[in-house]
């Protein structure tokens, strides 16, 4: 889509199109992201360990919560480690195929160490210590699919990974305080990948207030992506999704390991 406008993959993309200065219309970095799309189907092709290790150096030059680094990328090549990651995901059909995949962590264990080496408390042992790793390592996948796509390979996050929590922390050696919060399939894309609708930018972006989706602008949505999800409309597949429990052991797991949630 190297030849189609801002505004207009804006408004495939939202269906309303936000005011643009002029000299943003063809602007490469902003277009590549208003195209973006997550991939999940592959080319056999590997992904060579030269490549993952530059994109891991893109992703972690990304800002974190005051400059304590609380994000870790570990990159999976061993063949059984990555069958036996596969397997445990294998809900999800595509990922069998994705020639190579990497785990965004929180690391939270660092920075107690720290504390430790300089004989310094650590008096933030509550429910912000655990926030503010999970926030850096998705900062962290954000930058790293951006490097991603910029260098030719298409991408998808992996959340399932948080359903087999002990599983994952066992075959990776996780440490207390360390947990993934993400992984991603990558590869080089076989077909193109098509623009997926977003909500309105009316009702996900707000001015000096907060307000509301109306429930027509749900419903306007669903007519936008009508297809997208087996004829049923988005809001009708997300409450069906959200209505079964979901990772109910997950705070169990993040005590486990020794986080506050308090």
């Amino acid at each position: 889509m190297s030849d189609v406008s801002l505004g207009a993959l804006f408004a495939k993309r939202f269906g309303d199109v936000p005011h643009l200065p002029e000299n943003l219309a063809q602007n490469e970095t902003l277009r590549r992201l208003a195209a973006r799309a997550s991939c999940r189907h592959f080319t056999a092709e590997p992904v060579d360990e030269p490549l993952l290790q530059a994109l891991c150096a893109a992703a972690l030059c990304a800002p974190s919560k005051s400059d304590l680094q609380q994000r870790d990328i570990l990159i999976v090549t061993d063949p059984e480690l990555l069958a036996a990651l596969k397997s445990l995901l294998s809900a999800q059909d595509w990922i069998a195929d994705a020639p190579a995949m990497v785990v965004f962590l929180a690391n939270n264990r660092r920075q107690r160490q720290i504390q430790q080496q300089h004989d310094q408390p650590f008096p933030n042992d509550h429910l912000d210590a655990f926030f503010n790793a999970s926030l850096d390592a998705g900062i962290a996948l954000a930058f790293f699919m951006v490097a991603a796509e910029g260098a030719g390979l298409g991408c998808c996050p992996i959340s399932t990974i948080r359903n087999h929590l002990q599983e994952v922390a066992k075959l990776l050696h996780l440490p207390d305080h360390v947990f993934p919060v993400a992984a991603m399939g990558l590869g080089h894309p076989a077909p193109a990948v098509a623009i997926n609708p977003r909500l309105s930018l009316a009702h996900t972006v707000h001015k000096n207030r907060f307000s509301d989706t109306p429930k027509q602008g749900i419903e306007a949505y669903d007519k936008r992506r009508l297809g997208d999800t087996s004829g049923i409309g988005w809001s009708a597949a997300k409450a069906k999704m959200y209505a079964v429990p979901q990772r109910m052991d997950f705070g169990t797991f993040i005590r486990s390991i020794g986080f506050k949630l308090d």
